[in-house]
């Protein structure tokens, strides 16, 4: 079971530590067959990580094609909302029994933004909208399903909030939701870059922590960390996480041609990571998320990833993922549940992000300059990680007018800094 560690800014499960490493695999409950499934759960879990973040309803850009069970009656306008399919949360339900036994949180999406109307999806394309006077029994229904398995709730999915009306879809499901499983932990996720959330949910007490997203625009990869700068200054202090980084592989959006690499998701991460948002960070590839398969198509036209998916089967072994349980592990092996961000950096390209916790500071170098901070302590030892590669170098550093003088390092590829002291 998930709580809030006393410093406001990490996660406990059972009390210990916890970093929350999620995959992102919304599609689940539609797409993955059961033996699909237990290969997945298996290869996530060797590979550390601990959450994985899924829609409860179907995905409404997921890849489409395979049959699958329905979570209501359908009819003309989609979904009759007062008819629930036992057989969808049943099945939706053992697959969550699965994750959970192989030591996994699960962190279920209550309602993507396509499901609430005038949401910036219902406007681009309607597909299925649920009454607002169906929310609480929908909510009741996916509490008697979930809850005993302790999930995290992600109330909203990718949304805005653009109207009093939509605000009130996400204030009824979360308040019914924390009423129903008060120890299950709540959270919004929300649109990328945006970096407002309307005071009737900030100041709700039911909000136990915060994702923001800085998306798939190549334009505004910044907000990894502006986003993170922003919520982590939030009173009360809550846990911050990066939910929707850019994904491995997936286009870059509004139609201008490339993909996200594995160093552009990395640099996602840990730029996330040492600005404010410690608590964790959650990965994707584009064909796991929307769990693509050979004759299954793509709703090219939708959402930021335009180009088409790879096949979950491929996606699954991109490397960036190793590159996340690396974050995890060493964030963890370290006991660094409590940094802040470090603001000793002097001159620095603002890319370049820094954080410490008591004598351990961190540096992220994206790329290799001469750097120069203020180390506020006094230096014992100034480790380099090449991060793709890991391996390790030891650095020397210059100390002139409580400056402290760091040369380039030998790597080609972006680093990390262990500046280590006393």
């Amino acid at each position: 079971m998930l709580s809030i560690h006393k410093n406001g800014k990490a996660f406990l499960h059972h009390g210990k530590p916890f970093f929350y490493l999620a995959d992102t695999v919304w599609s689940a409950f539609t797409n993955i067959r059961e033996e699909e499934w237990e290969y997945y759960l298996d290869y996530r879990k060797r590979q550390g990580f601990t959450v994985l973040q899924i829609n409860i309803l179907p995905q409404w850009d997921r890849s489409k094609g395979r049959e699958h069970l329905h979570p209501y009656i359908q009819n003309d306008d989609g979904y009759d909302f007062t008819m629930c399919n036992a057989a969808y949360f049943q099945h939706a339900e053992h697959m969550v029994k699965l994750a959970t036994e192989k030591g996994f949180v699960v962190a279920l999406v209550l309602l993507w933004c396509s499901y609430v109307p005038d949401t910036w999806a219902d406007k681009l394309r309607r597909t299925v909208v649920m009454p607002k006077d169906c929310v609480e029994s929908y909510v009741e229904t996916v509490d008697r399903y979930f809850s005993k398995y302790h999930p995290i709730y992600m109330v909203s999915g990718d949304t805005d909030f653009e109207s009093d009306d939509i605000i009130d879809y996400y204030e009824i499901a979360l308040n019914k939701v924390k009423a129903l499983a008060p120890e299950s932990l709540a959270t919004l996720h929300i649109r990328g870059r945006l970096d407002t959330i309307p005071s009737r949910l900030e100041e709700n007490p039911n909000l136990d922590f915060w994702c923001y997203q800085s998306g798939h625009n190549a334009q505004f990869q910044s907000t990894a960390y502006t986003l993170a700068q922003c919520f982590s200054a939030k009173i009360p202090p809550k846990p911050v996480i990066n939910s929707e980084p850019c994904y491995e592989m997936i286009s870059y959006s509004r139609q201008q041609y490339g993909r996200f690499t594995r160093f552009d998701v990395r640099r996602a991460a840990w730029q996330s990571i040492l600005s404010g948002a410690g608590a964790g960070v959650s990965y994707g590839a584009h064909g796991i998320w929307n769990w693509h398969e050979k004759g299954l198509s793509y709703g090219v036209a939708l959402g930021e990833g335009f180009l088409s998916p790879y096949l979950w089967r491929e996606a699954i072994h991109f490397p960036a993922a190793w590159d996340y349980s690396f974050i995890k592990d060493f964030i963890s092996q370290h006991g660094l549940f409590d940094l802040s961000p470090f603001a000793g950096l002097i001159d620095a390209p603002a890319e370049i992000r820094a954080a410490r916790q008591k004598n351990t500071l961190l540096v992220y170098m994206p790329f290799n300059i001469e750097l120069s901070l203020r180390p506020e302590m006094k230096v014992e030892r100034i480790s380099v990680i090449e991060l793709e590669s890991r391996r390790t170098m030891s650095l020397d550093a210059t100390l002139a007018d409580e400056r402290m003088h760091l040369p380039m390092h030998a790597f080609q590829g972006d680093c990390l800094y262990v500046i280590s002291g006393n």
